[in-house]
Formats: C-alpha cells, sequence, structure tokens
C-alpha cells in the first residue's frame, strides 16, 4: 500500500508523534468515486466493516421473513459487539428460538469488551463463551439462514451453501471478482475486495431506500436497523455507535478490525470506505470522523469534537497531546 497518504497526525508536546496512514474512497449512486485520498485501488478485506453485506442473503432468501427476526436482530447481524447483556441476552434468546445453543456457534469464545460485564465473569469464576464473541449476532444471522437452507452445520466452510450466497452477493454489490479470501477473527471467510469496491458496495445500501427491488428493500431494512439500534451495532461509547447518533439522518457506520471503516450516509446519497495501513483502531476512528466532518454531516458540537480533534490524557488527565487531521483531511 505504498500509494497511501498521511491522514490523522498524533501530536505531542507540538511536535507530530506520529501518522497514520490510509485511504479514503466516497462514492455515488452511480457507483463513481467523488472524492479519493491514497489509491482506490488498493487491494484489501474489509473485515467486519462489511457485515451487512453478508447479511443481505438472510433477507434476500425470506429466512429473516419466516423467522420473524426483530429490528434489534437485525441491527445485531451487523454488529461487532461489545458482549454487554444487552447484547448477549439477546443472542443466547435468538439461539433458543432456533432451537439451538452457544454450541452451534463457530465464531469462537472471546472475553467481554464491556468491563462491568468482563468483571461479572470473573468475579463469577466463569469463562467466555461464544455468545460474547463480538461477532456472535452475525453468527446468530449465519444460522438462520443455514436452518432455512436446511444445510449443514459448519456453516463458516468455503463450499457451504452460506459462504456461497454470501460471496455471490458480495461481487455483486462491490461490482468486482474477488481476488482471494482470509479467514476473519471469527473464523469466517472474508473476501478481498478494493476499497473502491467496499465504497461503491456502500453507496448501493445508501441509495437503497429509493428502489423497491428484493436486494434493495434488504438493503434498507439493514440500514434501518442499525440506525434504529447504534448500540447494538456496537456499543455505547464506542466510535460507531456514538457517531451514528451524532450523524443522524438514517446513517449507518461500521467499524472492522486491522483500520477499517465504513459509512453508509442515505443523506448525500454516498458510501464511504476507509483502510488505515497500520491498522490501528486510534486511526480508523479519527480518520471516519473527519471524513463525515469533511463531508458535512457531522454537527459542530463539543460531542462532535471529541471524535474530529480527540485530546490526548495522560493518567492524571493532563492534557498532552492532540490527534488532527493531516494536510489531505484538513
Amino acid at each position: 500500500m505504498s500509494s497511501d497518504v498521511e491522514l490523522v497526525e498524533v501530536t505531542r508536546g507540538g511536535r507530530v508523534e506520529c501518522v497514520h496512514r490510509g485511504h479514503v474512497v466516497v462514492c455515488d449512486a452511480a457507483g463513481d468515486v467523488v472524492w479519493a485520498l491514497g489509491d482506490p485501488s488498493a487491494v484489501i478485506y474489509p473485515r467486519s466493516s462489511c457485515k451487512m453485506v453478508q447479511a443481505l442473503p438472510l433477507l434476500e432468501s425470506g429466512a429473516a421473513a419466516a423467522m420473524g427476526l426483530r429490528q434489534d436482530q437485525l441491527a445485531l447481524t451487523t454488529a461487532s459487539h461489545i458482549a454487554a447483556d444487552y447484547h448477549t441476552d439477546r443472542v443466547n434468546a435468538w439461539l433458543g428460538d432456533l432451537g439451538l445453543t452457544d454450541d452451534d456457534l463457530r465464531c469462537g469464545p472471546q472475553m467481554p469488551r464491556e468491563t462491568e460485564a468482563r468483571d461479572a465473569l470473573i468475579r463469577a469464576g466463569g469463562t467466555p463463551c461464544q455468545a460474547h464473541n463480538v461477532c456472535s449476532g452475525k453468527h446468530a444471522g449465519f444460522l438462520t439462514l443455514t436452518k432455512h437452507l436446511k444445510a449443514g452445520p459448519e456453516y463458516n466452510d468455503i463450499s457451504h451453501p452460506l459462504q456461497v450466497a454470501i460471496k455471490q452477493t458480495f461481487e455483486e454489490v462491490t461490482g468486482e471478482d474477488s481476488p482471494g479470501y482470509g479467514i476473519d477473527g471469527c473464523s469466517a471467510p472474508n473476501h478481498a475486495t478494493t476499497v473502491h469496491g467496499l465504497a461503491r458496495a456502500m453507496a448501493m445500501f445508501a441509495n437503497a431506500h429509493k428502489h423497491s427491488d428484493t436486494r434493495s428493500t434488504a438493503a434498507t431494512t439493514l440500514v434501518q436497523a442499525m440506525a434504529a439500534f447504534p448500540e447494538l451495532v456496537n456499543g455505547h461509547g464506542r466510535s460507531a455507535t456514538e457517531l451514528m447518533r451524532l450523524v443522524g439522518n438514517g446513517a449507518a457506520l461500521k467499524d472492522g478490525a486491522d483500520g477499517m471503516y465504513i459509512a453508509i450516509l442515505p443523506q448525500l446519497g454516498y458510501g464511504v470506505a476507509i483502510k488505515i495501513t497500520d491498522g490501528a483502531d486510534r486511526g480508523a476512528d479519527a480518520a471516519i470522523a473527519m471524513v463525515l466532518d469533511k463531508l458535512g454531516v457531522l454537527p459542530d458540537s463539543p460531542a462532535a469534537r471529541e471524535w474530529t480533534r480527540p485530546q490526548i490524557r495522560n493518567r492524571r488527565n493532563i492534557h498532552c497531546g492532540d490527534i488532527r487531521p493531516a494536510a489531505a483531511l484538513s
């Protein structure tokens, strides 16, 4: 990714201490690039930023309707949650509705990211289960479609009917043949595409409400679920949740591991994709906020500036540095 550009600067004592480089692409309804930094053709793994694409077959197949999935459950299919009770209680209830248990998930156990849930688990002498995994909502959706298809239990296998449907959908909405796939942290295949392809897919979601075909209806339903339940998509205090609340207007945001971030902006008809080359969450959180600010969709408020111009404070709460846009984003 040698053609990446400086996006975010981190300062201390008035000097730039480090820089986060990356790529930004903003696409319109036609899938054309309206603004870009870095290289739109850079090939990336979207990681968890494309969960709404992975959830499309669940709705398009009729499985979501047949199961009577609620809006909050659909939001969870797109989630990288923090395993707070308001996440795991829903996942476990969903598994019960399917007649399944934690053992049927294939995402692997993970310690809760929410401090309260983690500490409660430790105090109880418990061990993390698969429902605590950040991707357990997506996997509950996978199990729902697997049951609907009457397919085998190893739904993460690349040849499984679920994964075949996801790959086909992924290539259709990105407008590109994927050059390959990697295995994500939750053990599911994650297909590669370009930053432009990912932004093109997000622009489809941003403009889906203007159409009534099956895919557009499914995409609109997912975006509306994310916007209605931002706390389920990420968690209170987390970037995707708080930035969705600030942007409003039906916008949906989603982070992904190793520096990925997307935005779906129905009010502009734009899809946004960001890749931070060094994979730092700090860089990705700042870059998406700065891009949203540059696009004019964030309010001019102290709450917004906490994301677009975050301060670095030490353990004595002394303001010792700042995170700010590099020249390309300023």
